[in-house]
């Protein structure tokens, strides 16, 4: 599984194995498992969660250049799961939906992505799965507040 990487577990920076397992969760969540290549799929999940999502949200949300979202928003439609329709208060404004097959899709994907959590966490207990949430959360919104001070 691991063995082709150096897995430092002594002295490793946190960048560093965050960035070692970002590439093992890459190679692991890819179009075989989730049914979608994994951009489209957190790009799916952040449309049914936040209804009536416009082009511009998924750029900030997903940190990604407007470029890359309209490619994997042709993606989704030219798969039937998304469409994107002029804002009726705003026309210059895409809002993203997702359609029935869309809906079923990351459904599946979610199943999918379930089971792999589980099994990447499996030695882990559920308090030690919801303290590593919590701190990656803080961690996240600790970045999130950095770069918007940059702003």
């Amino acid at each position: 599984m691991i063995e082709s990487m150096d897995v430092k577990k002594d002295g490793a920076g946190f960048v560093s194995l965050l960035t070692q397992i970002y590439k093992a969760l890459n190679r692991r969540t890819g179009e075989e498992l989730l049914g979608m290549r994994f951009k489209p799929y957190m790009t799916l999940g952040y449309i049914r969660d936040h209804p009536g999502a416009t082009q511009q949200e998924l750029e900030s949300a997903l940190f990604m250049d407007a470029n890359s979202v309209v490619l994997i928003l042709n993606e989704l439609e030219a798969a039937q799961y998304s469409l994107r329709r002029r804002d009726p208060n705003d026309r210059r404004r895409h809002i993203v939906e997702l359609t029935p097959a869309g809906k079923r899709a990351v459904e599946r994907a979610d199943k999918a992505r379930e089971g792999l959590e589980d099994e990447v966490l499996r030695n882990l207990t559920a308090e030690e799965r919801r303290s590593l949430r919590q701190l990656l959360e803080r961690v996240l919104e600790s970045m999130l507040a950095t770069t918007e001070a940059r702003a």
